[in-house]
């Protein structure tokens, strides 16, 4: 048998998709919305578009059910954000953003939004970090943590065209 395959598509203003077909050929989606809801998919094995089971969750039954389908190897040292009511979130710079080329000191994004942001994402490179003299890039994956509230504000800075 082979091995599961798993795809990624952003849902522009909703969030991101994640697919994952098993070994088994079932194909399960969760769609992770911006919110920090999810909801999670099943789809028939005879007509994989057919959805048969579709259960949306809220950002704490989601964290519960990853708790059940993974151990859990917290180290004590390690902060889980939900537990301090913050989010990690990946926010994508598109190309035509108005802060394409520009630098990150000049979104003002801590001061305006209260977010943090931790690393940059560009291509195969990970910066973290960034400060504020760092020149910003379409196609940059921002990784930022905050407030739910903060980093929606966030993402609508970064999308301002």
């Amino acid at each position: 048998m082979s091995a599961a395959r798993t795809s990624r598509t952003p849902l522009p203003g909703i969030g991101v998709r994640y697919d994952l077909t098993t070994r088994e050929h079932r194909h399960l989606s969760v769609v992770a919305h911006r919110d920090g809801s999810r909801t999670l998919s099943a789809y028939r094995r005879d007509d994989p578009d057919d959805c048969a089971l579709s259960v949306h969750l809220t950002g704490s039954e989601a964290e519960s059910l990853v708790d059940a389908l993974k151990p859990t190897h917290h180290s004590p040292t390690l902060l889980s954000t939900t537990e301090l009511g913050l989010v990690a979130e990946r926010i994508e710079l598109p190309g035509a953003s108005h802060w394409n080329g520009r630098l990150l000191g000049e979104t003002r994004m801590r001061t305006e939004t209260g977010v943090s942001i931790v690393a940059v994402l560009r291509r195969a490179e990970a910066i973290p970090s960034p400060g504020p003299g760092f020149r910003l890039a379409g196609g940059d994956t921002l990784i930022v943590i905050g407030t739910r509230e903060g980093v929606e504000a966030a993402a609508a800075i970064l999308g301002r065209e």
